[in-house]
């Protein structure tokens, strides 16, 4: 059997795991993420009020703290079920992800049986693990354990260990389709994969209605310093930032910054498509990388042509040329139409050369 590669270049990140378990402290999180994303009509069964986080009595110091997840309970019945969140963003996927959660159940389980927390008739509660990615690459890794495992005579399966795991793949869910609407893990996902400050802008715009209700101040507060250390710093680097202590706060930062920040937001997700798509590329194909890189070029290009051509022949002609250049995908053609913005002396020149030069590549 060949052996999952360990990459020697698996970074952790302390700031964003940081940033995510302030979010995943707050129970109307892990409600939303039951309820919107885990398969099943069972989960209809969980009495979602219930929901605790579990410390002290439940689990040792050093399951606790360990710095990627999150151990949470509600009732089931007359039972308790735990959610075990574990919060994996590293710059690679760990293709022993499936060891790394029986590990941690075990612990678990031990520290309830330390605890004497079992259930009424003397048994250990059913866990729901889940492991939430954030990764560039998307998740490749064996959701089971028993595929890592080499195969062994059949008087052996029985003994045969089979841990598995939900995994939430933020990026790729995000990109897939629609996500579940007004929930607070959808909001999250889809800042995540936004590609504009104008995006982010109309998610934080719902954020602040859903969160709205006194009893919320702290996730709103919590949402802000996750924007703040870990958000905003991504995307605008080199950018001083002041503390953020509320998402109102954020979403008039956006707006006030929004004509000089969206150009540079957008430079930073070309250069990081790029160097994303290389290192995807070279865990799963250089082709497919280079590709996601030079599409999210192309996204910026067009973007500073459009706000070129607003400045130059005002919005409405902006907005013809976004639907033209959508169509578009040669970089030598945006480089050809770049210099053809500085010659033509009005909009209706500018839209004329611009079909002209679609017809023309077409042929």
């Amino acid at each position: 059997m060949k052996t999952p590669k360990t990459s020697r270049s698996r970074r952790r990140d302390p700031t964003h795991d940081s940033g995510y378990k302030l979010l995943y402290s707050h129970a109307a999180m892990v409600r939303d993420l039951l309820r919107g994303f885990v398969p099943g009509a069972w989960v209809q069964a969980l009495d979602l009020g219930t929901l605790e986080r579990c410390s002290g009595s439940y689990v040792t110091d050093d399951l606790r703290d360990r710095a990627d997840d999150r151990v949470w309970r509600l009732r089931w019945g007359s039972d308790w079920l735990y959610v075990y969140l574990l919060l994996e963003f590293q710059s690679t996927v760990d293709p022993w992800m499936a060891v790394r959660i029986q590990t941690y159940l075990g612990l678990l389980y031990q520290d309830l049986i330390r605890a004497e927390t079992l259930s009424a008739a003397g048994r250990l509660p059913p866990v729901l693990p889940v492991v939430l990615y954030n990764g560039v690459t998307p998740w490749h890794a064996a959701d089971t354990l028993e595929p890592l495992i080499e195969p062994a005579p059949p008087m052996l399966d029985s003994y045969r260990p089979r841990q598995a795991y939900l995994l939430l793949d933020e990026q790729r869910l995000a990109n897939a389709g629609p996500l579940p609407e007004r929930n607070l893990c959808s909001a999250l996902f889809r800042l995540e994969a936004s590609r504009g400050a104008v995006e982010a802008m109309g998610i934080v715009q719902a954020l602040l209605y859903w969160l709205k209700a006194p009893e919320q101040t702290g996730l709103r507060r919590d949402f802000a310093v996750w924007f703040g250390r870990v958000f905003l710093p991504k995307r605008l680097p080199g950018v001083q930032l002041p503390p953020l202590g509320d998402l109102s706060e954020v979403y008039h930062m956006l707006a006030e910054n929004l004509e000089t920040w969206t150009d540079q937001w957008k430079r930073e997700g070309l250069e990081q498509g790029l160097e994303q798509g290389l290192e995807q590329g070279l865990e799963q194909g250089l082709e497919q990388g280079l590709a996601q890189g030079l599409e999210q070029g192309r996204e910026a290009t067009r973007h500073i042509l459009v706000r070129q051509v607003r400045r130059r022949f005002g919005p409405a002609i902006a907005e013809q040329t976004q639907l033209l250049l959508a169509g578009i995908a040669d970089l030598q053609t945006f480089e050809d139409l770049g210099e053809q913005l500085l010659i033509s002396p009005d909009g209706d020149d500018w839209l004329k050369a611009v079909r002209d030069k679609i017809i023309g590549d077409e042929d």
